[in-house]
């Protein structure tokens, strides 16, 4: 959660410059706020930065401006901090995540938002309005394909995890042989119940990944034939955020078939565990694709810092030794 001071003072005055009369009054008046509430915050003057964005804010409550959609998610993050600092606070939580819903009303694809009350509904008594919250986004047809699909992922992620917590045990995982190979056979839980949760785990989940695989679009693969070091850093990092959402989604896809390979082998469909392992292990290929790729990005983004710091290394040099 960290603002750049610099970076707003650019953003927004590049903004202002191009409005006029009390349109433009108002967003310089804003731009100061923004800017010297950034100040407030980095300087850990949560109250301060709070008063700041909320004035930013009010001078524009549906978010028509940059400068107001900036204040609110910026007022939202600030809370958000203060709760953090006090989590025996639970009015804080709340207030963040009714200045988070209020960014994502100004801009529903506000990703950094969306996740933000996502993470503050993560907890053991709020599971119930974390899956609605993540679910309703999944099913949100007005977002950006990946926002759904990372919503869907994280879906599909829950319930590989409910899914484990049933065949990855003692009682269900015991050693053997297949095909003169070392291998861990599955067998049924010993409670019926548990075989039921687990047949409805493998099904929603590989629902969720199924859907989530669906939404990937045609970029994805194309930036296998990119020149990276020809990208501006913009598009570069554009291109990282959506090669790690379908990398994600595919990494889920291919968990979700193994849950039903060992399903399908605890009820001894053995044609059916067979098939099935046979795509878990083409599933794992395609992620393991954008894996590699998401790490060549990653390369290439090292590069180029590494690339900065030694000319700003060069520049201080330079002007010591003059």
């Amino acid at each position: 959660m960290r603002f750049s001071r610099l970076g707003v003072i650019v953003f927004l005055g590049a903004l202002v410059a191009v409005s006029t009369g009390c349109e433009a009054y108002n967003r310089i008046l804003s731009r100061k706020d923004v800017v010297d509430g950034s100040t407030a915050y980095k300087e850990r003057k949560f109250a301060e930065a709070e008063r700041l964005f909320r004035l930013a804010a009010a001078r524009d409550p549906e978010g028509k401006t940059e400068e107001g959609r900036i204040a609110q998610l910026f007022l939202a993050r600030t809370i958000h901090s203060m709760y953090i600092g006090d989590r025996q606070n639970k009015p804080l939580a709340e207030k963040a995540i009714e200045e988070y819903k209020k960014a994502l009303a100004n801009d529903p694809n506000e990703q950094s938002a969306y996740k933000a009350v996502a993470s503050l509904l993560d907890t053991p008594e709020r599971q119930a309005e974390w899956r609605a919250w993540v679910t309703e986004r999944a099913n949100n047809e007005g977002l950006t394909p990946q926002n759904r699909a990372e919503a869907l992922s994280s879906l599909a992620a829950r319930e590989n995890t409910c899914a484990n917590e049933i065949t990855d045990t003692e009682a269900t995982k015991k050693p053997g042989k297949r095909d003169g190979q070392d291998v861990f056979i599955f067998v049924k839980p010993e409670k019926p119940e548990d075989l039921e949760r687990l047949k409805k785990c493998v099904a929603d989940g590989m629902a969720h990944a199924d859907k989530a695989i669906g939404l990937e679009p045609p970029d994805v693969e194309a930036v296998k034939n990119l020149d990276l070091t020809a990208l501006p850093l913009a598009d570069l990092n554009a291109k990282h955020e959506l090669v790690k959402v379908f990398e994600s989604a595919r990494s889920y896809k291919a968990a979700m078939l193994n849950q039903a390979a060992r399903l399908a082998e605890m009820e001894g469909r053995e044609d059916d565990a067979r098939r099935l392992r046979a795509e878990t292990a083409a599933a794992r290929t395609r992620f393991n694709e954008l894996s590699e790729l998401n790490k060549s990005i990653q390369t290439e983004k090292d590069r180029r810092i590494a690339v900065e710091r030694e000319a700003e290394n060069s520049n201080a040099n330079a002007k010591a030794g003059s």
